[in-house]
Parts: C-alpha cells; structure tokens; sequence
C-alpha cells in the first residue's frame, strides 16, 4: 500500500514531514525484535539495560526497543543520584544500590517477560517512506508477533506522531476541530477492539470539550488553548494526546503533567487510537496514516470545516424535544 500525501507534505523547515510509529506487541522479547529491526533497516545494536535496546544508525536513526513497563528497566532517578558523601565508604555505599536496583528490576524484566508487550519506539520517518517501514511489521507477524486481535488480554495500540506542518495556535485548532468531527468515524474504520474500548490509554474526548472548541466564537491564544485543554482533559489518555506538542510549544508551562518523565516534548500529534493489527497482513503504519489523513483533508478544507462544526454545535444544543421532532419528520418524510 502507497502511503497518501497529505494536503501539507512540508514541515515548517520545508522538508518532508516525518512520521514517528510506536507499536506494542507480543510473542517476540526485545532482543529478537532488535536484531529484525537491524537486519532491515542496518545499524547497531547496543544494549541499554536488560530490557532495553537501542539499534544506532540505521537509515532513519535510532529504534528503541523494550518491555513496556518501567519496572523491568533501571530508575534515571536513582542511576543519576550520586552518592550522599565523597568519601569511599560513601561511594561503595552508593554503587551497592545502583548494583541492586538494577539486578532487581533485570529480574523483574526477566519474570515478565511474555506477560508485557514488547514495544518499538522508531524514530522519524518521511512520510512518503512509510511503505519502507511496513515491512517490520511483515517481518514481525513473520517471526510470530503477536497483536491487539490475538487475545483478549492484548489491549495493544499503534500510535502514529505526525509532525505538525504548522505551529500557529489557529492551525493547531483547527487539527483538533477536525480531529473532534472525524473521531466517530475512525472508531468506525478502525473498529476498535473491545479490549483497548475498555481500557482508558485512548479515551474519547468528552463532548463538552467538543463544544466549547467547536464555538465559531472560540479564537485563543496558546495559553488559553493549553488551560481549557487541561481544564477537560487532565490526562495523557487521550484518543489524540495534545501534550507532546504543547510541551513542545511551551515548556515552562506551569502545571505538573509539563513535568511528568512520559510527556515527550515534540512538534507532533500524538495520535493514539489505531489497533496493533498485526494478524492482518495488509495491515500497518500505511493504513493508520492514510486514515489518519482525513483529519488533516478536514482541517485544510476551512469552509467544510466550519459547516460541519456548526452542524455538530447545533445537533449537541439542541433539546431533546427538538430533537424528538426533528426524528419524527424524518420518520414521517420517510413513510
């Protein structure tokens, strides 16, 4: 499948805009998953921790590779502590903590292994390149990965981070205007697995957030945009995550979420509601991309934009019995 251009295939530098593709699976630990990416794609592989791995230099950058839990990897925080006195007995003090801490979370890794997905971090691709990347997936379900669909305990997502072609606040909401009247048909296509339905990592935005960016009256600035997001969605778990960006846009934001260690600044959506589909074969990052597009065609259309938000505002305002009539004319019209 040939990835779709997109209506702003440039980034503000004027280059191709990237793509960055995070993927959650089982049946296959790290080390083996590293060696496919490496056999695809070149580079080095270099061991990180027990349960994390990086592979160097491929024609892309770095991939990361791990078991997706922080318990099987080392703490930064207790790696990057030094020792509480200059004195030897201070610092072998120290060492022996670093030592069992990092033997205790190798073992936790070790336990778990199969129990937690293993997750591929790549780095950014072009969007035009996609395709290329597609066939760690086929080398993945090859080598008996497995995906969201395999079992009900597989709550596994794909997340796709497009770069944005623009940072101005009005294009930003624009993406997230059109992001709101799309969502119900991307479930649709998507047809999300019951399991990731139930589980909270992709929630849906609450209509009340819809409403209020969906008043043509609404214009903020970056900071008003940031705190009414937050206002209504004071988590990560979020069908399409704005935190990335706006931590991006604004790292001294004062609130503790710009803190927390898994809010990755980057000019990025963080799109977060596609399946891992790895038991289809012609599924990957093409499909979720090309799907994904419809948001971006919306959100450069300005008129269809602005209609189908009227629309929305309109049909969420509007009173039941209003609403209640309205149905019965159609009935009506339709016998």
């Amino acid at each position: 499948m040939t990835p779709i251009p997109p209506p702003e295939p440039l980034n503000p530098e004027g280059k191709a805009r990237s793509v960055g593709v995070e993927i959650e699976f089982a049946g296959l630990p790290p080390n083996d998953t590293a060696e496919l990416v490496r056999e695809l794609f070149g580079g080095k592989v270099a061991m990180i921790s027990a349960h994390r791995i990086k592979v160097s230099e491929t024609r892309w950058g770095d991939f990361m590779i791990e078991l997706d839990t922080q318990y099987a990897h080392p703490d930064d925080e207790v790696m990057n502590t030094g020792p509480l006195d200059d004195t030897e007995w201070g610092r072998e003090r120290h060492q022996m903590k670093v030592d069992f801490h990092t033997r205790t979370r190798e073992l936790i890794g070790d336990v778990v292994t199969g129990l937690v997905p293993t997750e591929i971090v790549c780095p950014p691709v072009p969007w035009d390149e996609l395709d290329d990347l597609d066939a760690l997936f086929k080398a993945l379900r090859d080598h008996g990965a497995k995906g969201t669909d395999d079992s009900l305990l597989y709550g596994f997502g794909l997340h796709l981070n497009p770069e944005v072609s623009s940072t101005e606040v009005g294009d930003i909401l624009d993406h997230l205007r059109a992001y709101m009247l799309t969502a119900e048909w991307l479930r649709e296509q998507i047809d999300v697995n019951i399991t990731r339905e139930v589980l909270p990592h992709a929630n849906p935005f609450p209509n009340a957030y819809a409403l209020k960016i969906l008043d043509p009256d609404y214009s903020p600035d970056l900071d008003t945009l940031i705190g009414d997001y937050l206002e209504y969605n004071p988590t990560r778990n979020r069908e399409l995550d704005m935190f990335p960006l706006f931590a991006h846009l604004r790292p001294d934001y004062p609130h503790p979420i710009f803190r927390d260690r898994l809010v990755k600044p980057r000019p990025t959506f963080h799109y977060r509601l596609p399946d891992a589909r790895l038991s289809e074969a012609s599924w990957g990052s093409v499909v979720e991309w090309n799907r994904w597009l419809e948001v971006e065609r919306l959100a450069a259309d300005k008129t269809a934009l602005a209609e189908r938000a009227t629309g929305y505002v309109t049909k969420h305002t509007q009173s039941h019995t209003t609403r209640w009539l309205q149905k019965l004319k159609s009935w009506m019209g339709e016998a």
